[in-house]
């Protein structure tokens, strides 16, 4: 079944709903995480083949990244949007989720204390805690 992407005007967040071929445009979609009805339809990425040593160029490259506004959240947003599309990989929700809300202008601060474990279960070394 497919699945489309689409951000929820209610919560703010961007999910993935599956429909059929057959259902889509006669069933208006639901968001997974707080029922709302209100959903854009986003366009989803495509994918092509780069190899590893292309995108660390593009990363290294000290003149594309000159300009970086640290403290302006929407210029945060495009650096990070532009990063996570270099690595190639999709970068999962919180992802997303954090790159939204700093497009809007949301401060970083609070958006790092709403979010649950940005760090996914990393602590400060970037290890996973081990127990003994």
């Amino acid at each position: 079944m497919p699945s489309y992407e689409y951000r929820c005007l209610d919560c703010r967040r961007r999910v993935s709903v599956f429909l059929s071929y057959s259902d889509y445009g006669k069933i208006q979609p639901v968001c997974p995480e707080c029922g709302g009805k209100k959903l854009d339809r986003l366009i989803s990425r495509i994918r092509f083949a780069r190899s590893e040593e292309s995108r660390l160029e593009n990363l290294a490259d000290p003149t594309a990244w000159g300009g970086v506004d640290e403290d302006d959240p929407r210029a945060m947003a495009r650096m990070m949007r532009r990063m996570g599309n270099e690595l190639g990989e999709e970068m999962g929700p919180e992802f997303h989720e954090a790159v939204d809300r700093l497009e809007d202008g949301e401060d970083p601060e609070q958006i790092e204390k709403s979010m649950p474990d940005p760090g996914g279960g990393m602590n400060a070394g970037g290890l996973d805690d081990l127990e003994d």
